[in-house]
């Protein structure tokens, strides 16, 4: 059974790039365009990993990172963003991995491979 990843970005383009790759590399993929979004699929399937873009509008995504921890503390979450400078804040340690976006997304499907296979 394909593992399942949920993709959470609030940017249409990246989110249908990211989760086309994702996809294509035989994950079973589901995306939300928003921090409440996500935490309703959250609770309605059960996920292997989560990627989260950070600058979302309502919730961010290192909101979002911390409920879905109170919900399953084991889930896999990599924080997807535009902006390195979030490396050094304390709340995005809650992730297991920080991807700068790039479209070429071999550095995100290596790290989801590593995670997710542990």
């Amino acid at each position: 059974m394909p593992k399942r990843i949920l993709v959470v970005e609030d940017e249409p383009n990246m989110r249908l790039l990211v989760t086309e790759e994702l996809t294509d590399a035989g994950y079973d993929v589901d995306e939300a365009a928003n921090g409440e979004e996500a935490l309703r699929k959250f609770t309605e399937k059960t996920y292997d990993l989560v990627t989260i873009d950070i600058e979302m509008p309502g919730m961010n995504g290192l909101e979002l990172a911390g409920k879905l921890r109170e919900i399953k503390r084991d889930v896999k979450l990599v924080l997807l963003t535009a902006y390195s400078h979030y490396k050094s804040d304390m709340a995005s340690w809650a992730a297991d991995a920080y991807v700068v976006k790039s479209s070429d997304l071999t550095e995100l499907k290596e790290i989801i491979s590593r995670l997710i296979n542990m």
